[in-house]
């Protein structure tokens, strides 16, 4: 035998180890029905009279082959994507063509019914397209760069799941069922599905191979490929949007199904699948097994009851998320860090008089969102003699300002920490794990308080922060690694928020609330405990503002002087862990703040740590503020929490500077 021949061996043997518990589980499930031959003549003549042969005719069967296709299909779309992009994390989860997708369906649902009668298909393909060109738009100045790619997948992932957020809290009822949808149900009643996707991803396969060529080419450098005369802008435009097609179609079926477009490319890649030929052979055979066999699990395990209930992309992405985490350390992506154009090491003179406006400012905006709101009648002024209804906003105020401190000291501690420009606890996972651990709380703990929540959530954050510097610390805590590592855990956070939110629970309402970030249950014990800790927080942070000075100039250099490194990472980690799992407590996983206040902070000249420190906290009280007072304020009667609009405020300014790299 070849080399060449020997190369199929592993992925075979891979696909051949999914494929034997599949078919054990399939023969299994049939075997209840009778024989198993009898039962696979219902495909072709089912008994009208026997309701288990029309169960499994209408409902069993489609949903096995829909598996099958769908899992296909988006092992298809993740290899087109990665080698277009040559990005081997490239997929059409981690750049937003799903989620694009699936706010188009639910958008037109709400806003726009009548666009459903030209299919949903062709509003899932717009959504997802333009998602896909916004992460294009964000990452193209700095060439496509594997980690600004993902990075910009991460941020339209967040945002379009913000604004998506923002009309299940408006529509809760009306999107119950679409929830359950959205989060990716195989969920059948026929064979209509099935009989509208299958040729879909015949044309898709028969077009990757007639563009096999082509594609091959993209292996090579721009130049080498513009010598020898490929249009490249056009191939990478065909290569790009049949994946977004093929996604597209899939996601207006079944909703989101998250990984499989990831892992099968790379598990194909690194079981010896090194060729395009390959990776297209056996990455459908490997995804359309994945998902199968997830899905079979799901329905033996939990039942038909369960199987109904749980939507099966979030058990994929649950499956996923220690898959991608797993991958991270074992992938080469070099070349592509992003450029920091502010050194952390580069001080410059802060100019008092163009920074002494701030507090002043502070203070205004304290005013204007204690006194000035909107009524039934209008826009109106509180009268200072009408203490209950400022004592409402005062308790509201205390803790968004609190929080935004907490989050923007977070934030700056670990930008200076890593050297990482676009580190926070936000986008880093930090707040996602904690936000894990306080969901799994509410769940598991028999009437929890509010420092038994603050406890769990502050061990969820120190777990993740154990879990990143683990993964991490070969590659010298790279900005590359650690990002795709809050990617993961970001993912892992929304499989356990889409399994709990379709669950039907009684506590799913105030689980919701609690996600997007409303200050509303804010009590005056709960605000000036949280006022204390954000001072104290600050305080110790500002304590160790030489320990911030020194290590964003490296470990080297912090042990020269006489720095304990790894006690100070130790410890600034930990403070870093209590104050993101107490900010995540009122506004939630999700605000971006802790990347925006130490970038505006830095913009205005607190370079120094403690200068940049307090800059930081100032501005990060003030933008949670202004987040909580304009939620309240601009769909009024409605509210927007002041998390999810803080995320929208900072999602933009995050785009930005994206955009600026």
């Amino acid at each position: 035998m070849t080399s060449r021949s020997l190369a199929w061996l592993p992925p075979a043997g891979i696909c051949l180890l999914l494929g034997l518990p599949l078919l054990w589980l399939v023969g299994s499930a049939l075997a209840v029905h009778g024989d198993i031959l009898d039962t696979l003549r219902t495909l072709a003549t089912p008994a009208p009279t026997a309701i288990d042969r029309l169960l499994l005719y209408y409902a069993w069967w489609p949903r096995f082959v829909m598996a099958l296709l769908a899992g296909a299909g988006l092992a298809v779309a993740g290899v087109l994507m990665q080698q277009v992009l040559r990005n081997p994390l490239a997929s059409p989860t981690t750049l937003g063509v799903a989620s694009g997708a699936n706010l188009a369906l639910m958008a037109s649902t709400l806003l726009a019914p009548g666009l459903l009668a030209i299919g949903r298909e062709w509003i899932a393909l717009a959504g997802g397209g333009a998602a896909v060109g916004l992460t294009f738009l964000l990452s193209w100045r700095r060439g496509l760069a594997p980690t600004v790619i993902v990075l910009a997948g991460l941020v339209v992932n967040l945002y379009l799941g913000a604004l998506s957020t923002v009309l299940l809290l408006f529509h809760h009822e009306s999107l119950n069922r679409l929830l359950i949808w959205s989060a990716g149900s195989l969920v059948q009643n026929g064979w209509d599905d099935v009989a509208m996707l299958w040729p879909r991803l015949l044309f898709a396969m028969l077009t990757a191979m007639a563009l096999l060529r082509p594609l091959r080419l993209l292996e090579l450098d721009d130049a080498n490929m513009r010598s020898l005369g490929v249009p490249l802008k056009y191939l990478r435009l065909a290569g790009l949007g049949l994946a977004v097609a093929l996604t597209g179609s899939i996601v207006s079926v079944i909703g989101v199904i998250g990984f499989i477009g990831l892992a099968a490319p790379n598990i194909i890649a690194l079981a010896g699948g090194r060729t395009l030929v390959q990776r297209l052979f056996w990455s459908p055979l490997l995804g359309a097994l994945l998902l199968a066999l997830t899905d079979q699990l799901l329905q033996r395990v939990g039942g038909d009851y369960l199987a109904t209930l749980v939507p099966t992309g979030a058990i994929t992405s649950l499956l996923g998320a220690p898959l991608l985490l797993w991958l991270i350390p074992r992938l080469r992506m070099t070349g592509n860090r992003p450029r920091d154009t502010t050194p952390l090491a580069g001080y410059r003179h802060l100019d008092l008089k163009a920074t002494s406006w701030l507090p002043f400012l502070l203070a205004s905006i304290v005013v204007v969102a204690l006194l000035l709101g909107q009524g039934v009648d209008g826009w109106y002024w509180l009268n200072p003699t009408q203490w209950p209804f400022i004592e409402g906003r005062l308790n509201r105020l205390l803790a968004a300002a609190s929080s935004g401190v907490m989050l923007a000291v977070s934030g700056t501690v670990l930008q200076r920490l890593s050297a990482n420009p676009m580190a926070s606890p936000e986008v880093l996972g930090i707040s996602g794990g904690s936000a894990i651990a306080v969901i799994l709380g509410i769940y598991l703990l028999p009437a929890p308080s509010s420092p038994m929540l603050a406890g769990v959530g502050t061990l969820g954050a120190c777990l993740t922060l154990g879990l990143l510097l683990a993964l991490t610390r070969r590659r010298d805590y790279a900005p590359g690694q650690l990002l795709l590592a809050g990617v993961a855990i970001g993912a892992l956070f929304n499989a356990v928020s889409s399994i709990i939110l379709v669950s039907g629970d009684p506590r799913t309402q105030q689980v919701l609330a609690w996600i997007t970030g409303s200050t509303y249950y804010a009590t005056p014990s709960q605000a000036l405990l949280l006022s204390a800790l954000a001072c104290l927080a600050t305080l110790l942070a500002c304590r160790f503002n030489h320990w911030l000075d020194i290590l964003p100039l490296g470990g080297g250099i912090a042990q020269a002087i006489g720095i304990d490194v790894k006690l100070a990472r130790l410890s600034l980690l930990l403070l870093v862990a209590a104050m993101t799992a107490s900010a995540t407590l009122i506004v939630g996983p999700l605000s971006f703040i802790g990347l925006l206040a130490p970038h505006l902070a830095r913009m205005l000249g607190f370079t120094r740590a403690l200068h940049h420190l307090l800059g930081a906290a100032l501005l990060g009280a003030l933008l949670m503020i202004v987040a909580d007072w304009l939620g309240r304020q601009l769909l009024f009667p409605n509210e927007i929490p002041a998390g999810t609009a803080a995320s929208l405020i900072g999602g933009a300014y995050f785009m930005l500077r994206l955009r600026r790299l």
